[in-house]
């Protein structure tokens, strides 16, 4: 799958878009203020909430954050604590791993994670975890290798889908690198203040590159010197190999954004009605609750029976469904209605069409059932904000 990674200045709003066979999958708002999703603290615990076993934990300048306790496994505290149990006024380093949803404070955990090209490092739980997306000759392959390493590891260990057809000496480096880099983090934060920012996280579009699959990347192209200049710094030191495929983008008759329509694209993401090039048509509605898809017949007009022309724009709608959750980076729960069909052999043959589409979503999104309504109920994880609250505070700043 041909990737290009495209950084553009478009209405005063810097833009980070990801295109995948000849479409742009993705987008994100590049603030000149950075969020602090992904960024380590030294953080306070103000409040324990027992029969939720919740805690809200503070990380500078009043921001409060929630931590889930039955997921904080082996905290690392920075003052004194003899038995791990958190408590009200420890001090503990923890990473942000959701920013703030609307009246929802950032989520933050105590599983310190260091994410490379090929590999993750976590402080929390010791385990070996190989990608889901690897046939499981590839992940026993990759278990083999690594079982020597990970006895000696005194860190959790997870195999990105990048490390596929990547030799091990190369994975093995990157592993020596993050521990080391790991290891100096933890020594650091255990002598600074309440409220250090320990880490701060890459930029979205450094993220971006890093998270490329290399063989799938066609080419990273900006019209921003600032912006090249930092990319052009971390392929010199992460990824010579992918150096060349840098372009700076310097055509002042055509921008960039003009050249992959970027503007029209933000419009269309921000409309409520999409058209299916079957003539049929979905509306998109985001509500305090959910995410609400309707799909409709619209101006489709075709000579088979009605259930195979249903059948039709379904599955269309279906591809484009996941499309569109990616592009406007929709979370939660979603709810979906498809036009009513009457064969089982068709409502199968549409889930599998969703699951697969879904599947190709790097955020972890579930095609949970279709209901007795009909309804099909999916959930996308909540990473990052969607791309119309993203453009609002761009535009505020």
């Amino acid at each position: 799958m041909n990737k290009k990674c495209i950084i553009a200045r478009c209405n005063g709003l810097l833009l980070c878009a990801l295109m995948e066979e000849g479409r742009i999958a993705s987008l994100d708002i590049i603030k000149k203020s950075q969020g602090i999703l992904g960024n380590i603290y030294v953080g306070k615990v103000k409040h324990i909430l027992k029969n939720i076993q919740s805690a809200f934990v503070e990380i500078g300048d009043g921001q409060v954050c929630y931590l889930s306790l039955l997921e904080a496994t082996n905290p690392i505290f920075t003052t004194n604590n003899k038995d791990g149990n958190i408590r009200c006024g420890d001090e503990i380093l923890v990473q942000v791993s959701r920013e703030a949803m609307k009246t929802k404070e950032p989520v933050v955990t105590t599983n310190i994670s260091f994410t490379g090209k090929y590999t993750v490092l976590t402080t929390g739980k010791k385990y070996l975890g190989i990608s889901g997306k690897m046939s499981p000759e590839e992940k026993e392959n990759w278990k083999e290798k690594l079982s020597p390493v990970f006895e000696e590891f005194p860190f959790g260990i997870i195999i990105r889908t990048n490390a596929k057809n990547v030799s091990f000496p190369m994975v093995e480096e990157e592993l020596k690198k993050g521990r080391k880099e790991l290891e100096q983090l933890l020594l650091f934060a255990k002598h600074r203040t309440c409220f250090s920012l320990i880490k701060e996280a890459p930029k979205q579009y450094l993220t971006q590159v890093r998270d490329l699959y290399s063989k799938d990347l066609e080419g990273i192209v900006t019209d921003d010197p600032k912006v090249y200049e930092e990319i052009n710094h971390y392929l010199s030191f992460y990824e010579p190999e992918n150096l060349h495929k840098l372009t700076f983008y310097q055509d002042k008759l055509l921008p960039l954004s003009k050249l992959y329509s970027l503007e029209t694209i933000i419009k269309e993401a921000l409309s409520k009605k999409i058209w299916l090039k079957s003539g049929g048509y979905l509306v998109i509605e985001q509500t305090e609750a959910l995410v609400a898809i309707d799909v409709n017949t619209g101006k489709y007009i075709g000579n088979k029976k009605m259930q195979d022309t249903f059948f039709k724009i379904n599955m269309e709608a279906a591809k484009e469904i996941a499309h569109q959750l990616r592009l406007r980076n929709l979370s939660g729960i979603i709810l979906i209605d498809f036009i009513d069909m009457e064969k089982k052999e068709y409502q199968k043959m549409l889930l599998r069409e969703l699951s697969l589409s879904f599947s190709k979503d790097p955020i972890q999104t579930t095609l949970v059932d279709m209901t007795v309504l009909h309804l099909v109920e999916v959930t996308r994880k909540r990473i990052r904000k969607p791309l119309w609250e993203q453009i609002r505070e761009g535009e505020k700043e």
